[in-house]
C-alpha cells in the first residue's frame, strides 16, 4: 500500500457529532463541554481538552460503594473542553447505546468505555462482598438521556431472563434487574471447575448481555 493511500484510508471521518465509531474498536467523541470516559482509554485527541480523574461516582441515583470498600473501584476520568477525543480499550469491540429519558442499564465496570455528561451514573457492587470480590463485580449504573459506549470481547449475545451467567462473561443488564450471586453447590470440596460463582437473573422481562470471553478483573489477579 502506498503511503498516501495508507494515510488517507485510515484518516478519521470528517465532521461528526457526539459518539462516532471510526471502526469497531475505536470511538471518536466530539467533545463540546464534557464527557466521562474510562481512565486510561484515551489514545489521542485534537483541540483543547483537559482531563480530571474521578476516584468514585459523585452523586447518582442508586448510591455507590467507594473504592476503599470495594477494593477495586472503576476509575473514571472527565474530559472537558472542545475537540475530538479518541478512546479504545485493549482492542475490544465497542457498542454505542442510545439511552432515552428514564432508560437505564447496569454495566460491568470493566466494560464501561464512555458516556455523555447528561447520563446519570453511580458505582456499586452486586451481591455479597465475597461474591463480588470473586467475580470482580463492580458495576456502573447508567440512566439516560444520552449515549453510552460499552466494550465487549467479540460479538455480544443478548438473553432474556430467567438466566444464569458466568460473572466474568457478563457485560450488562437492564437497570431494573437485581441479579444475585449463587455458588454452584454441585461442585464437591476439593474440586474446581472454574464455574463456582454464577449470576442469577430472575423474572421474564429485560435483557442480559454476555460476551464469548471470561474477563479477568484486577480483583482476580
Amino acid at each position: 500500500m502506498e503511503l498516501d493511500e495508507f494515510t488517507s484510508s485510515n484518516a478519521p471521518d470528517a465532521g461528526g457529532e457526539g459518539f462516532q465509531l471510526e471502526n469497531s474498536k475505536l470511538l471518536d467523541i466530539a467533545v463540546d463541554g464534557s464527557v466521562m470516559t474510562k481512565a486510561g482509554s484515551m489514545v489521542a485527541y485534537t483541540g483543547d481538552l483537559t482531563f480530571t480523574g474521578k476516584a468514585s461516582a459523585e452523586g447518582g441515583i442508586k448510591g455507590f460503594l467507594k473504592e476503599k470498600v470495594t477494593s477495586e473501584g472503576t476509575p473514571i476520568m472527565e474530559a472537558e473542553g472542545n475537540g475530538h477525543l479518541y478512546v479504545a480499550d485493549q482492542g475490544k469491540r465497542i457498542q454505542v447505546l442510545d439511552l432515552d429519558e428514564g432508560e437505564d442499564v447496569s454495566v460491568n465496570g470493566e466494560d464501561v468505555l464512555a458516556f455523555e455528561s447528561t447520563v446519570d451514573y453511580s458505582i456499586g457492587t452486586i451481591g455479597s462482598l465475597s461474591g463480588a470480590a470473586a467475580g470482580g463485580l463492580t458495576n456502573v449504573y447508567l440512566e439516560g438521556p444520552g449515549r453510552a459506549a460499552v466494550t465487549t470481547h467479540g460479538e455480544p449475545l443478548v438473553l432474556t431472563p430467567p438466566v444464569k451467567t458466568d460473572p466474568s462473561a457478563t457485560v450488562a443488564w437492564s437497570g431494573h434487574l437485581s441479579p444475585s450471586i449463587e455458588t454452584n453447590k454441585a461442585i464437591e470440596i476439593g474440586q474446581t471447575s472454574g464455574e463456582r460463582y454464577q449470576m442469577e437473573f430472575t423474572g421474564s422481562e429485560g435483557f442480559v448481555v454476555v460476551q464469548p470471553y471470561e474477563e479477568i478483573t484486577p480483583a482476580q489477579q
